[in-house]
């Protein structure tokens, strides 16, 4: 039985349904559907359809992957690994330590940037981690926090510099506040 192309776009016709008026059903999940008789396309890896009805696949955000085929959901990319848009399966990212790799960038060959100062970047494609109070890093490149020396302190979060402490104060290697010194 050949079916009218009569299913509007993000349905399909039942190709057994045997009355000669098709049957025009949503396109499930994980596929798509260009209307008429066309049975539904599943979605190629790197893209989805969420929610039945649809007429096309969406690619995957930057930092979302999907690897299979019919999928109705991205997966978030792993710290250290890179997912432009569209990706089938995440891509290591070799940035250095002190760098980091654009999570969004699209062409699939990440570019790794200096990490800003205020935080540290262990390679890869993680994300700058901003310094914890008590350490800082003053310039952008770094790797590492590195503590406040004593007689320093630093009680805010992804901080460049190091406080001097106040006279009467004690600021012992890594302090994150000014301690009132004990006589």
């Amino acid at each position: 039985l050949e079916l009218p192309a009569a299913c509007s776009p993000g349905t399909y016709a039942n190709a057994t349904d045997d009355d000669g008026d098709p049957d025009c059903f949503d396109c499930p999940a994980g596929s798509s559907c260009g209307g008429g008789a066309a049975p539904p396309a599943e979605c190629s890896p790197g893209s989805v359809t969420a929610t039945p009805g649809l007429s096309k696949c969406e690619r995957c955000s930057a930092g979302f992957y999907q690897k299979a085929s019919g999928a109705a959901e991205c997966l978030r990319c792993k710290p250290g690994s890179l997912c432009p848009l569209g990706a089938s399966l995440e891509l290591p990212a070799a940035c250095s330590p002190g760098t980091y790799a654009n999570a969004t960038d699209d062409d699939g060959d990440p570019d790794c940037f200096d990490c800003p100062a205020g935080s540290s970047c262990g390679g890869g494609a993680a994300p700058p981690a901003e310094c914890s109070p008590g350490s800082v890093t003053a310039t952008p490149g770094l790797s590492k926090c590195e503590r406040c020396s004593a007689g320093f302190y630093q009680k805010a979060s992804g901080a460049a510099e190091c406080l001097r402490c106040k006279p009467g104060s004690l600021c012992p290697l890594g302090a994150s506040l000014e301690l009132p010194a004990a006589c």
